[in-house]
């Protein structure tokens, strides 16, 4: 950096100075901006040290970026010093316009305070404006927008130190100094503003406030966020349309953010999901659900609403918050699924085929004899006229336990008389055994997998095949008559003795069945027992060489 002597600045200084300027204004982060203001001291000022002293929230300043000397970075960086004695030494020296000059004949004072230093001694100065070693330069930054240190809010302290023209700073240097800490404090406030955006995003989100900022600064806030966002119309005719997304939900999507703007969540949604969408509150409101990519597939997202008003207005539109829950969702529907369904058939296993069967039954009586019975339990009618059972405890008159239930009912006598109803058909493996015992269980393992396949191919869509266990399966299927149940019976045991490979070698096994029916007044496993015993009468009817096929 030139000296006052000079008569002129060289141009190659000016845009060493305009260069370090611009590199810490387009710095990204906070502290990458703090060590470029401490780089462009030393690249840029002419200086061989520079240290950012950053005010912290509790007042204190703290060493937050060092240039020029790895083993003075290393021995201060980090280290705090009270804002008492950073007041101190900046009220004493000379004052350079905003800049503070302590000179060695002064600062010994200073050397027992708690402001971390990096000064050693030196011998006395051999003409006027030579620097000492002990001299101390401090650049005060201030927040921008104010004329004059003294009246702003001080946010740091840039020190300087060793020109490396071993002189003290001209008029020119001083200026360039003092612009240059100004400059910084600007980036530092640009910095901290970035940074607090991102928090403010956070905030918004969990406290449900208002969003009241300038348009420029919630386009940063919004385009950067990392997870998915959206503008959407609340209120009018086109409420819930999209008017701005983010770059991630377009990526999360797969689509453009012209082509979001055409949409609103209620096009995108699956159709399975579309009550949750309308369900959710639009102020704080909070759903999981899936939304549809451009390729047609599907994505689970966590879907969650504030409102961004107006004071004078009121509600303007509405901020929606999509964060990607697809591993998550999938992880728990193989935990739900290992839970229902056996590991080995990869069927429901027994939980899951007697809560599937509760959920077709209801303790109400489907036939006029148990109706019957009922009420002369009760002493008087156990329904009214529409179906609703009455309850008799004090200050309830009756109870609708049953509205929008389908009661099942089952065919009347040991013929076919029309009636359609939910046969359960159990199956027992007969001959299964022997083959566990010659073959070992990896063959009985291949024989239930293939057993598996076999029933849930013969069956329709909708009937549930489930393993109870070990080599018992039953089936549910609904709106048969006896008939028809027979039929699947004899279907499906045809289809069982066919042989099998098990490993390397073909076997037979054969399969004995039981049909029972469920009602309305049955519990789950009454139905299963009644089907288990009907199983055992047909497997005792026949002879024993004839329960296995081959």
């Amino acid at each position: 950096m030139e000296t006052e002597s000079e008569p002129y600045v060289r141009l190659a200084t000016l845009r060493q100075l305009h260069q370090v300027m611009a590199d810490m204004n387009t710095a990204r982060s906070l502290a990458d901006t703090l060590q470029t203001v401490a780089d462009g001291v030393v690249t840029g000022l002419g200086y061989e040290l520079a240290c950012v002293n950053l005010v912290r929230p509790d007042g204190d300043l703290v060493v937050a970026a060092f240039a020029g000397n790895p083993a003075a970075e290393a021995l201060i960086t980090g280290r705090v010093g009270s804002r008492e004695s950073w007041e101190r030494r900046l009220s004493m020296g000379e004052t350079w316009g905003d800049l503070v000059f302590i000179p060695h004949t002064e600062g010994w004072v200073l050397d027992d305070d708690d402001v971390p230093q990096w000064y050693t001694d030196g011998p006395a100065p051999r003409f006027e404006d030579e620097w000492h070693p002990s001299d101390r330069l401090f650049a005060p930054m201030f927040t921008p927008g104010v004329q004059g240190g003294a009246c702003g809010e001080l946010i740091g302290v840039l020190s300087v130190d060793r020109p490396r023209n071993g002189r003290r700073p001209g008029a020119w240097g001083r200026e360039a100094l003092q612009m240059y800490a100004f400059q910084a404090a600007i980036a530092i406030s640009n910095a901290r503003l970035r940074a607090n955006m991102q928090r403010a995003l956070v905030r918004l989100e969990r406290e449900q406030q208002a969003l009241r900022a300038s348009e420029e600064s919630f386009r940063q806030a919004f385009e950067y966020a990392p997870s998915g966002m959206a503008i959407a119309e609340m209120g009018g005719d086109q409420h819930g349309r999209i008017l701005r997304t983010n770059d991630a939900l377009c990526r999360l999507l797969g689509r453009p953010a012209s082509a979001m703007r055409r949409y609103a969540f209620s096009d995108l949604v699956h159709p399975e999901d579309i009550g949750t969408l309308l369900r959710t509150s639009a102020e704080g409101g909070r759903a999981e659900l899936r939304l549809g990519r451009r390729d047609g597939t599907y994505v689970w997202v966590s879907l969650r609403n504030s409102v961004v008003a107006d004071a004078a207005d009121g509600p303007r539109f509405l901020l929606t918050h999509v964060e990607d829950i697809e591993d998550r969702k999938r992880r728990e529907l193989q935990l739900a699924h290992r839970a229902s369904h056996d590991s080995l058939t990869g069927l429901p296993n027994s939980a899951e085929l007697r809560a599937r069967l509760s959920s077709r039954l209801c303790q109400r009586p489907a036939h006029p004899g148990a109706l019957e019975s009922l009420d002369a339990a009760y002493g008087h009618p156990a329904f009214d006229a529409h179906g609703h059972g009455f309850d008799f405890r004090p200050g309830v008159e009756s109870f609708d336990a049953y509205d929008h239930h389908v009661h099942t009912a089952a065919p009347e006598g040991e013929h076919d008389d029309g009636t359609k109803g939910l046969a359960v058909l159990f199956c027992d493996l007969d001959g299964f055994k022997s083959i566990n015992d010659r073959f070992g269980h990896n063959a009985g393992d291949a024989v239930l997998i293939e057993v598996a396949r076999r029933l849930t191919r013969q069956v329709r869509d909708g009937d549930t095949v489930a393993r109870l266990g070990g080599d018992e399966f039953v089936i549910l299927a609904d709106g048969l008559g006896r008939a028809d149940a027979a039929d699947l019976a004899v279907r499906l045991r045809n289809e069982i003795i066919q042989p099998i490979r098990a490993e390397g070698r073909a076997v037979r096994v054969g399969a004995s069945f039981g049909i029972g029916w469920a009602h309305c007044g049955m519990t789950a496993d009454e139905v299963l027992k009644s089907a288990d015993e009907r199983m055992y009468v047909e497997k005792r009817s026949r002879p024993k060489q004839h329960r296995r096929a081959g």
